[in-house]
């Protein structure tokens, strides 16, 4: 087996694409924010749990029924959408309901639905 690592000889081939690409590049925050979005959406249950709030803003305990899993497991999905800023929560009461967070989480999760679908 061998163990050299294969490197390139070519520092750049397309400086224009290079430079166009790097003038776009994000700060390595807004990467983490990006990565952190994107690790939040990617479990089954969560993306679940978006789709309904998509339809209709809801409790724990109606999407713990809906989705067949407690309310201790709903909460500790929320609690992960809620700190990727997600989904939001809104108190009427002594009820507690969520939503997505605003519109782009709802366009975004739309545009993901679209793809799959095609």
């Amino acid at each position: 087996m061998n163990n050299k690592t294969e490197i390139c000889k070519v520092n750049v081939i397309h400086d224009e694409t290079v430079n166009a690409v790097k003038e776009e590049m994000l700060e390595n925050d807004q990467f983490e924010k990006l990565s952190m979005f994107f690790k939040a959406i990617s479990d089954e249950t969560r993306i679940k749990i978006l789709f309904s709030l998509s339809k209709s803003r809801m409790c724990v305990c109606d999407l713990a029924s809906l989705l067949g899993m407690t309310v201790s497991a709903i909460s500790h999905q929320l609690r992960i959408l809620k700190q990727a800023e997600l989904v939001k929560s809104e108190k009427n009461g002594k009820i507690v309901f969520y939503s997505l967070s605003d519109e782009h989480v709802n366009t975004v999760f739309k545009n993901a639905l679209e793809h799959i679908m095609e």
